[in-house]
């Protein structure tokens, strides 16, 4: 039996003062110790990685996991995932504001919307491997004001943005549009950036793309829509992948150039058909599953499909034999690694906001709930029923 030993420091006067709480868990027993410190003082955690934060490590963990952000009072509002599980284990609690880290160069962000994404919904069940660890605030993209000032910004981050304030870094902050509402401001920085990399890693970005074909699954979601705005943009001939007749009457509307209901027609096929045999030059895929190995498949020679999400919880199949005909590429995609090079980071946001100057870029919002409803946000991104962004309100 392996003991694992965490030491936490509270405020004077608050907290389980002196005492130790263990708690046993698939065999292991893990203790956690509390001591006093003045308020004055900040909380001086020390673990694998300091400049990183906090991790606590756990027998078998190959990384370390980061921690939930320190908080002090005063209190506010906020969503707290306090167990793994679906939608119904969200709770609206009263927790402490964020303590800003002056080292990491942090701001308090006053929350206005926070975009809803299906990334939060495999984070609150525990599908992604170095998501944050029960209990945490759930939410990756926000937009709000700079605390006590006019400036209004929009970012994303690794958890906390389903709150009524939060703690970035200043270098991840991009201002919102003047006129975009703040749902819309919420709606870009996940969606926008993530297409925008899946067609730079397709070499759809650079060049003449005009003419070139995409097969976009989810196209009426929120990195569905994004993508068909900036492939219109790119002249990129767009297939899209649906469950509703209607929501892919109203992609085609945005630019979606064939709108396919993956429940009456088998996507594979109706490609080939309408393509001649040819294929498509990129699959923007988010679904796993044998949707990987179907979406090699509509390739043409050379294509990239770019794996973005797994929708249905499976790990990618791939059919390597039709990948090795064609000598295809496969690419995987994860926003949250891609910010660590600020460099890739402003190359894209120079891209994008020059779009956005001319008009040319506005996300898609479908749905506001206020921030109390954050079940139900997540629900219809579960059951599909959402089209464009549903976004949290403040």
């Amino acid at each position: 039996m392996t003991t694992q030993a965490l030491c936490l420091c509270a405020p004077s006067g608050r907290g389980p003062i002196g005492q130790t709480r263990t708690r046993e868990m698939s065999g292991q027993t893990f203790s956690t110790s509390f001591r006093r410190t003045k308020k004055s003082q900040r909380p001086k955690i020390s673990g694998e990685n300091e400049d990183a934060g906090f991790f606590i490590s756990f027998p078998g963990s190959e990384w370390p996991r980061p921690r939930a952000p320190i908080y002090t009072h005063p209190s506010m509002k906020a969503i707290v995932v306090p167990r793994r599980g679906g939608p119904d284990v969200l709770e609206l609690r009263d927790v402490p504001e964020p303590v800003l880290r002056e080292e990491k160069n942090e701001v308090l962000i006053d929350v206005e919307a926070i975009g809803v994404n299906f990334a939060d919904t495999v984070q609150t069940q525990g599908m992604y491997p170095s998501g944050p660890r029960p209990p945490y605030i759930p939410g990756l993209e926000f937009a709000g004001r700079i605390h006590n000032t006019d400036k209004r910004v929009m970012g994303f981050v690794h958890s906390g943005a389903c709150a009524e304030r939060l703690a970035a870094r200043q270098e991840s902050l991009l201002p919102a549009p003047k006129d975009w509402s703040a749902a819309e401001a919420a709606s870009f920085p996940v969606n926008y950036f993530t297409a925008y990399f899946a067609y730079r890693m397709a070499a759809l970005t650079e060049g003449d793309a005009r003419g070139k074909r995409v097969l976009i699954h989810a196209v009426a979601g929120g990195v569905g829509t994004a993508a068909v705005e900036i492939g219109k943009l790119l002249g990129l001939e767009m297939f899209g992948t649906s469950s509703s007749d209607d929501k892919l009457r109203k992609v085609k509307e945005l630019g979606l150039t064939h709108g396919i209901n993956y429940r009456t027609q088998d996507y594979e096929k109706t490609i080939a058909e309408m393509t001649s045999g040819r294929g498509v030059h990129a699959v923007l895929e988010m679904l796993g599953g044998e949707h990987t190995a179907k979406g090699t498949r509509c390739l043409a020679d050379m294509g990239h499909i770019i794996i973005y999400g797994l929708a249905t919880g499976q790990a990618p199949q791939f059919d390597f034999m039709a990948m090795f005909q064609k000598n295809l590429s496969a690419h995987a995609l994860w926003l949250t690694p891609l910010a660590a090079h600020p460099e890739l980071m402003r190359a894209a946001w120079q891209r994008l906001s020059g779009w956005i100057a001319e008009g040319k870029l506005r996300p898609v919002v479908g749905t506001q709930l206020p921030l109390e409803r954050a079940a139900d946000a997540h629900r219809m991104l579960l059951e599909r029923r959402n089209y464009g962004k549903v976004v949290l309100t403040v």
